[in-house]
């Protein structure tokens, strides 16, 4: 069991497990979202996922939609303002923020996303694959 929480730990959940896949995401939303250079979040199954206290606390905010649907969602503490999982969500999977997890999990990240959008100021160092919005869409395409 891992458990998370955000920075009050007034939003608190226990996983069973990371699921996968494990993005670094580069979107401009993200890194608005997350504050910096990207955003580390890992795919989660819903049933793997467990609530211990706090969904009143969650707030949310749907950004206008930009080319195609869905439009970006973005859930946070209303107490500290960390993003946090959504808990009306009812798809089979989601991502969370890596960064909530307080315990140890064996997943390392796998690629990052949309480094078309990347920040002029960070420099990708590692060897992880990279790929532009148009190589993601045709990679997750070829998983259907």
């Amino acid at each position: 069991m891992i458990h998370g929480q955000c920075l009050c730990g007034g939003v608190q959940f226990d996983i069973d497990r990371v699921h996968g896949p494990f993005e670094l995401c580069h979107c401009n939303r993200c890194r608005k979202t997350s504050g910096t250079a990207f955003m580390a979040a890992v795919g989660v199954l819903s049933k793997k996922f467990h609530w211990i206290c706090g969904k009143e606390l969650v707030k949310s905010y749907e950004a206008p939609l930009l080319k195609i649907p869905p439009a970006y969602r973005v859930t946070f503490c209303s107490n500290c303002g960390s993003p946090v999982p959504d808990p009306h969500s009812t798809a089979s999977w989601f991502e969370i923020p890596a960064g909530l997890l307080d315990g140890e999990f064996s997943m390392q990240p796998d690629k990052h996303i949309y480094v078309d959008c990347k920040s002029d100021w960070f420099k990708i160092s590692d060897s992880l694959p990279q790929l532009s919005e148009i190589q993601l869409i045709k990679h997750r395409n070829n998983l259907k």
